[in-house]
């Protein structure tokens, strides 16, 4: 399922998740001012970690409800995850969101989780055993802390999916850290990386300098000197996408 490279997303990896949504911003010109990432605030529990990147593993859980173990088919469920190309993260509705009852991770599913391929987890349910996760090296953007477990286990998965006010599909490239979360459309995967670098050389040659190398300058000149870094963003970031 994925287009892109390993090498490709190991270099998405060192972007902050701002930096890939100003380029894919450009490829998508799109007039919605919050589009693609979370509207709802989200947690990362380990910005130690970094960024990470990887493609959609979808679930639903609803902790509350024990009868949901009763027809539950693990091996099922994880030859779904290991069908998915990697590296993945691990995306999971709750539904007992906001009254929550226990954690869908912890040291035991984010062992068996890496070993399945996967990065991470976005889940607007809880997390625990927060340092045991870190060790295992499995990031995890979550709502919040948990002390116990509850029933836990899919409702259902490969579906979409709703959590911090982002529908996501399964397979969909995802990129996310300390700042949110970024769902990329499938049609956009391709020139992400691309206008990602674009983007971030763009204003370290213009704008940032235009407002770092003001040693001397007086007002008048100042002004000039910002004015004509935003305009030579501009005429960049129009060349480059227009």
């Amino acid at each position: 399922m994925s287009n892109l490279s390993h090498s490709e997303l190991l270099q998405l990896k060192r972007w902050n998740t701002p930096t890939i949504y100003n380029g894919w911003e450009q490829i998508t010109q799109s007039n919605i001012a919050a589009d693609a990432f979370n509207l709802e605030p989200t947690t990362d529990f380990m910005p130690q970690m970094g960024p990470m990147v990887g493609y959609a593993v979808t679930m639903i859980i609803e902790p509350s409800n024990p009868t949901h173990k009763e027809t539950y088919d693990s091996r099922a469920y994880r030859e779904y995850v290991t069908s998915i190309s990697g590296p993945k993260i691990v995306v999971v509705q709750d539904l007992n969101k906001p009254n929550f009852v226990g954690s869908t991770w912890g040291e035991v599913n984010s062992n068996t989780h890496r070993a399945l391929g996967c990065v991470g987890t976005i889940t607007d349910g809880c997390i625990r055993d927060l340092d045991e996760m870190t060790n295992a090296g499995f990031k995890a953007l979550a709502s919040r802390l948990c002390v116990g477990h509850a029933h836990w286990c899919p409702v259902s998965w490969n579906c979409e999916v709703e959590i911090f006010g982002r529908k996501i599909q399964p397979g969909q490239l995802i990129h996310a850290d300390k700042h949110g979360f970024l769902a990329i459309p499938k049609e956009d995967e391709m020139e992400l990386l691309e206008a990602s670098q674009f983007m971030d050389r763009n204003e370290c040659e213009t704008v940032i300098p235009a407002a770092r190398n003001i040693s001397g300058l007086s007002t008048e000149e100042l002004l000039k000197q910002l004015d004509n870094g935003a305009k030579k963003f501009g005429e960049n970031t129009r060349e480059k996408f227009h």
